[in-house]
């Protein structure tokens, strides 16, 4: 189906439809009515919810004034942030000024002071810079939410934790400044999901030590047994978070799952003869967090028993 395309009322008319044509159009189902004097053109499209906020955000830049600049999670949609449980049923706008802030049924709108170089363009539109954004999430948002926003930024190479760390100084007198600089020093691009950061909070708040990430595991001749997503150099354990959907490889070939379970244990197998013992869990393992630790702990003190040889590498943190 054809992406839909964003349509506004003066577009319309411009091209010969009339307010009567456009309430047909839309009672028909043939377009969508998305905001007051904005359409999209794609009968029955299924837009995604980041889609359509995407589309909610540049139809509003489009009737807002200059002073106000996109921001927090609006800004997030158009940067291509993770906005992972961060609500988007409206639209978020920051003017430069002391008070003045609102809340509407689709639009909120932030008072607060905006610096030229924390203002960009995305698509035409003025937004928040991304390091700028992931410190306003970081102050209103939750912890995990704002990590797995944080995690994704870097990993996508538009900000570094040093630009991160200057905009948290440059915050220190706005609500919420301490929990945003929490969120900045946990911040790992290393991370490569939602799963992952969402796994090292859970790892982080059970006590259990910081693990490597992207890890490579070599035997003594120099071969690659593997690559895990954390690795616990102190434990013997090295982990992977399974959150990868199976279907579609199961749907091109149906033995696929089969030889996956068999190449993850010829993998343990090697493994545990270099010394390593390995585990993974998924999104349900999440919800319990102390099952969870008592695995690794478990794994742990098996592999204590056993001599490590060969050797291992990590990714270098950003």
């Amino acid at each position: 189906m054809e992406a839909p395309q964003l349509i506004s009322r003066r577009q319309a008319l411009a091209s010969g439809l009339s307010d009567k044509d456009l309430r047909r159009l839309c009672r028909t189902g043939r377009w969508q009515r998305l905001r007051a004097g904005h359409y999209l053109n794609s009968p029955g499209c299924d837009v995604s919810v980041t889609g359509r906020h995407l589309l909610m955000a540049l139809a509003t830049a489009e009737t807002t004034c200059d002073s106000a600049i996109t921001s927090h999670c609006s800004a997030a949609v158009l940067h291509g942030m993770s906005t992972w449980d961060i609500p988007l049923d409206r639209v978020h706008l920051t003017r430069d000024r002391i008070n003045g802030g609102r809340m509407g049924r689709r639009v909120v709108v932030h008072s607060a002071r905006l610096e030229p170089d924390e203002i960009t363009l995305v698509n035409g539109i003025r937004v928040t810079t991304p390091a700028r954004t992931i410190i306003d999430i970081a102050r209103s948002e939750g912890f995990e939410q704002s990590v797995a926003l944080g995690d994704s930024a870097l990993r996508q190479g538009l900000t570094t934790i040093a630009e991160l760390r200057v905009h948290v100084r440059q915050a220190r007198h706005r609500p919420g400044c301490r929990k945003a600089a929490q969120v900045v020093e946990f911040l790992d691009g290393r991370s490569e999901s939602i799963g992952e950061s969402l796994s090292r909070i859970v790892l982080h708040r059970c006590g259990l030590p910081a693990p490597e990430l992207q890890a490579r595991v070599f035997s003594d001749d120099d071969i690659c047994v593997g690559r895990f997503d954390f690795l616990f150099p102190d434990l013997g354990v090295v982990a992977d978070f399974d959150g990868k959907i199976e279907y579609q490889s199961a749907q091109r070939d149906p033995h696929a799952p089969e030889q996956r379970v068999v190449g993850e244990k010829n993998c343990e197998d090697r493994l545990r003869a270099l010394g390593w013992m390995v585990i993974r869990w998924a999104w349900d393992d999440l919800d319990a967090p102390a099952l969870l630790a008592d695995r690794i702990h478990t794994a742990a003190r098996i592999a204590g028993g056993s001599q490590r040889r060969g050797y291992w590498t990590a990714t270098p943190k950003h």
